[in-house]
């Protein structure tokens, strides 16, 4: 599809030439080969000299002279100059945006010299369990949690989300894999909270360990895929970085899997124990980990596993679980 004079002429202008340039261009394209006294009486409105951008063109690699006497120019093939036009038009837009920064900056420190420092507190060592507590414990709506280990309040209980859930604060929790693989984590914790009115979901690799209290604060760390010992917490306050981490957790929330305490809905084709099953399968919970919280063993495990595969015609876990998302048995 051939392009307008007007599209064509914003196109040369996005790689850096002049309108003067453009027209004595345009006219190149549309005549071929011109004098410079047919392209003077073609292009009598410049605001510049026809010399100026004749070299203009010639310096782009867009037009050459010809003719024996060279007072005639004609365009060339414009690979290599629209390689070079390109380059430059790079550097410049580059340099721009750091011309752009550094005034931004400079305002920043003389016009409008508010500090920011408050909107982030890093916070070490002992400390952290006092302002994990007294943070938590603010909660007035909605706790939202990205989990991982390690766990700088242990990994037992959870009796103050119990009773912030008895009292009304609504908690949306995503696990990650090793949070259910911690020792007594998925019974003596997660389970418990699960029941008591958390939603709770796992995916299979968290970006972060995350708290977001009522949208106006949180506190993140590393999670244990990132670092063996993590020693500090990051506090953020009312800023463009936690509406990023809010962000952040709603996308992680909308591609897990949900976790259930208990078999649910009673469905004729699941057993109670196949639905929890499913549902342990799903956090990625290794399968002695499974065994052990249902209370069976490793080769009961394998014979309910093998007759849900059977069931749904599945050759391998990834297919059972898609089954099981479209049937809705998670």
């Amino acid at each position: 599809m051939r392009s307008s004079d007007t599209e064509r002429t914003q196109h040369l202008r996005v790689l850096g030439l002049g309108d003067d340039e453009i027209r004595v261009y345009q006219h190149l394209l549309r005549s071929g080969p011109a004098s410079v006294s047919d392209l003077e009486a073609a292009t009598a409105d410049l605001t510049g000299t026809l010399s100026d951008a004749l070299g203009g063109l010639v310096q782009a690699g867009l037009a050459r002279r010809s003719g024996s006497d060279h007072t005639r120019f004609l365009p060339v093939p414009p690979d290599a100059g629209l390689e070079a036009l390109t380059l430059r038009r790079e550097s410049e837009l580059k340099q721009a945006r750091i011309e752009v920064l550094n005034a931004y900056d400079e305002f920043r420190r003389t016009v409008h010299n508010e500090s920011t420092a408050h909107l982030i507190e890093v916070v070490t060592g002992t400390a952290i369990v006092e302002r994990i507590h007294q943070i938590k414990g603010s909660a007035q709506r909605e706790i939202l949690a990205i989990d991982s280990p390690p766990y700088y309040l242990g990994a037992g209980p959870n009796a103050t989300e119990i009773e912030q859930l008895n009292r009304g604060v609504a908690y949306r929790v995503v696990y990650s894999p090793e949070s259910v693989e911690v020792p007594g984590y998925l019974t003596e914790n997660i389970l418990p909270c699960v029941e008591a009115g958390e939603q709770a979901r796992v995916l299979p690799d968290v970006p972060a360990k995350l708290t977001i209290i009522d949208g106006s604060i949180a506190f993140v760390s590393m999670s244990v895929r990132d670092t063996d010992v993590n020693r500090s917490l990051l506090i953020i306050r009312p800023s463009s970085l936690l509406t990023a981490l809010i962000g952040m957790f709603e996308l992680c929330w909308r591609n897990a899997l949900p976790l259930h305490a208990s078999a649910g809905a009673e469905d004729d084709r699941l057993e109670p124990i196949e639905r929890r099953l499913l549902s342990l399968l799903a956090t990625g919970a290794a399968d002695d980990t499974i065994a052990r919280t249902l209370g069976i063993s490793r080769r009961t495990f394998f014979r309910y596993l093998e007759r849900l595969m059977n069931r749904t015609g599945a050759s391998t876990r990834f297919q059972l679980a898609l089954h099981a998302a479209r049937e809705n048995w998670l």
